[in-house]
């Protein structure tokens, strides 16, 4: 397992790439939510000075309280006013936010389409699973509280400070003094809070990966009587992942309370000055000519002036969460699709069967060391092709590439005459029909898995497609025969049932093009005869491409390839 120490520090420009994202609409949204928010604390400002004034006249001038009404009466104007402010500040900042992350996990979910199974399976069902849930979501809080809040901390500070220099010029002085602490610390204490909150996304990464691996094989952890470990790593890695969250929270309140500290002392040494200057015990400045409405005033402002910068602090940790999300993000949005371009416009699969011509075909790993080199082979409308070879020889990859899934390093594939690349997005895969060694099934009855080879497919031609494949042999001996239930992966039949399901589920769909990889492979004796009696009655009704290791089985296709004599050297 990775250690803390081997997770290198994010590239720099995160902070721009997020900023990037915001589109020109989300962009308004959040001007107007700042402009909410400024507003809001501007009626602060109007709500203290008129309790100061208040309290003035009526302590000093002996005003009567019934000429008081109006003053009072703006008073509790201000109080809807002021949270009707800040109310439409959250919407709009949520909802510029949401709109973000929303467009963001569309480019994910058509970067995870263009990547392919080919591409995704290189990247990891954990790590590309929390980048579209957890890390997106982290997003959230750096532009809904964040980004306002930065404008927010710096407009309604100095706007507080205005106002006091207006009224005392030192107590103005010694606020702006001391406002720059608070950011100075909460820079200082976000730098180790960013580090923290990357190793956590990390950590998530490595538990989410881990713990769908131990789902997947827990079947095999079973056998081999492996549970009790596979429990006792859960729990250690679990608990690991439970004390680097706490540590989070740990660098969050030790940050807070560092900022609460210095906004207290501030505020206390302007009160120290104010009473010292009421009292006539300091004689510096202006203070012999503070009044009570002047004394009040700055005194019910002070707290506000470091208000915004400790909220900013708060949400600072949204930021950091944010540039530790946003390394996974991006890392996703980077993988280069190793998938050929679409045209959108392109064409799309006959209904019949269709010629597949190869020419000069190279593939290559991913780091551009080539594996396969100068495959060519013309496979007619109808007929069927053989692709043999030692495991390593490329069989699964050309099978990849003739389905669009990779694209070539040199040479081209036409299918119907038409370039791979020339299908539009689903225009091929409409017309391909794929059955692999490990045949995905959903969870649902038998009938409705067979269904979606057609989902249009009348019931008579559902049972046609299931007794061709063997399907209804063990079906009939089930209490609900084709509607019985079963569950993630096939759970409820064996491997060899499951394969059926998804022969009769490609039988169904009727496609011009079959391409089979190791149909046969870790299927009993039975399940195999069966297997092979319907992929025999395909040929002649469909362009067949299989690729196996057991050649033998297949002795009724009529071309062959061994995919050793087109071996890079």
């Amino acid at each position: 397992m990775q250690t803390d120490k081997t997770i290198p520090t994010p590239p720099q420009g995160d902070a721009a790439w997020l900023f990037a994202q915001i589109d020109p609409g989300a962009r308004r949204q959040l001007l107007f939510a700042t402009g909410a928010g400024v507003t809001a604390g501007w009626l602060a400002i109007v709500q203290a000075g008129i309790i100061a004034w208040l309290v003035h006249v009526l302590l000093v001038s002996g005003t009567d309280v019934a000429q008081l009404t109006t003053a009072f009466g703006l008073w509790l104007l201000t109080i809807p006013l002021r949270s009707g402010g800040l109310a439409v500040r959250d919407q709009l900042a949520l909802k510029a936010a949401l709109g973000i992350r929303e467009r963001l996990r569309q480019r994910l979910m058509r970067q995870a389409i263009g990547l392919g199974p080919v591409g995704l399976a290189g990247i990891g069902a954990g790590h590309a699973g929390t980048a579209l849930l957890d890390q997106l979501n982290a997003l959230e809080g750096y532009y809904a509280r964040f980004l306002p809040q930065c404008l927010l901390a710096l407009i309604l500070p100095l706007s507080i400070i205005a106002v006091a220099l207006f009224l005392d010029w030192l107590a103005a002085l010694l606020l702006l003094l001391a406002l720059p602490l608070i950011p100075l610390f909460m820079a200082l204490v976000g730098m180790g809070a960013e580090a923290v909150n990357r190793r956590q996304f990390a950590a998530l990464e490595r538990l989410s990966g881990f713990f769908l691996d131990r789902l997947q094989g827990l079947v095999t952890l079973r056998q081999l009587g492996r549970g009790p470990d596979t429990v006792a790593q859960m729990r250690s890695s679990t608990d690991a992942y439970r004390r680097r969250t706490m540590s989070v929270l740990r660098v969050a309140f030790l940050s807070s309370a560092v900022l609460e500290f210095f906004s207290a002392v501030a505020i206390a040494m302007v009160a120290i000055y104010v009473g010292l200057g009421l009292l006539g015990y300091l004689t510096i400045g202006p203070a012999p000519e503070l009044t009570l409405f002047s004394a009040l005033l700055i005194l019910l402002l002070a707290p506000d002036v470091f208000a915004p910068l400790r909220e900013l602090a708060q949400h600072y940790h949204d930021r950091a969460a944010a540039l530790g999300a946003s390394r996974g993000i991006r890392e996703l949005l980077d993988q280069p699709s190793i998938e050929p371009p679409r045209a959108p416009d392109g064409a799309v699969m006959p209904k019949t069967p269709v010629p597949v011509s190869v020419h000069d075909l190279g593939l290559a790993y991913a780091g551009g060391n080539r594996f396969l080199t100068g495959l060519h082979f013309e496979l007619d409308a109808g007929s069927s092709l053989l692709l043999t070879g030692p495991s390593g020889s490329g069989k699964s990859s050309v099978l990849q590439a003739v389905m669009g899934l990779l694209a070539p390093d040199t040479g081209g594939i036409r299918i119907g005459g038409e370039s791979v690349s020339d299908f539009r997005p689903g225009g091929l895969e409409s017309g391909i029909g794929w059955l692999g060694q490990n045949p995905r099934l959903l969870p649902g009855s038998l009938r409705d898995n067979i269904r979606l080879g057609d989902p249009d497919a009348s019931d008579a031609r559902i049972e046609e497609a299931a007794e061709a494949a063997g399907v209804t042999r063990f079906a009939d001996a089930l209490a609900a025969g084709l509607d019985t239930e079963i569950g993630e992966r096939g759970a409820g039949i064996s491997g060899g049932e499951a394969q059926r399901v998804a022969l009769a589920r490609l039988l169904l769909k009727q496609p011009p093009l079959v391409i089979l990889d190791e149909p046969t492979a870790r299927l009993d004796p039975e399940s195999r005869r069966l297997m092979l009696n319907a992929l025999r009655r395909l040929n002649g009704q469909c362009t067949l491409l299989v690729a196996s290791h057991q050649p033998d089985q297949f002795d009724w296709i009529q071309q062959r390839l061994d995919l050793l004599d087109y071996a890079a050297s």
